[in-house]
């Protein structure tokens, strides 16, 4: 893959993005669909049922990764109306991609792209509590 294509894509999945009041980072179903090449929803919809699956068997809560949310769009003449979201953490996007066709040029970065990032983060995680672990023995020892 080209290295125009990797910072284009990367800069894509970045920009989509979004953190809760408690920062925890997301991507809504709907824009990572498209940034999947997804065309149809229910075709989509199979791809995260099986994420579904996975998280579950890793003995994780589904509705810690994939809460359902209401999203309004315009539907023409100023009228909205709500359609089913779902609000993806990297974890769940992680999943997802890893349960897509990696045949398609999209998905195959994703599943690279959704994999290191999980990883920086798993490892920032885990030098932070390590951290705190040691500044408490640190302390508690004074």
């Amino acid at each position: 893959m080209k290295t125009s294509i990797i910072h284009s894509l990367t800069e894509n999945f970045e920009s989509c993005a979004h953190k809760t009041t408690d920062g925890v980072e997301f991507w809504m179903a709907r824009d990572l669909q498209h940034l999947l090449s997804y065309t149809k929803w229910d075709n989509f919809q199979g791809v995260i049922s099986k994420a579904k699956t996975a998280c579950e068997l890793s003995e994780q809560e589904i509705d810690d990764h994939f809460p359902d949310i209401g999203k309004m769009v315009s539907i023409g003449s100023g009228a909205e109306k709500e359609i089913p979201d779902i609000m993806l953490t990297r974890y769940a996007c992680y999943l997802v991609a890893q349960n897509g066709d990696p045949r398609k040029e999209k998905i195959a970065f994703a599943q690279r792209y959704f994999a290191i990032q999980t990883r920086k983060a798993e490892l920032i995680y885990n030098l932070v509590s390590y951290s705190r672990t040691t500044y408490l023995i640190l302390f508690q020892k004074v």
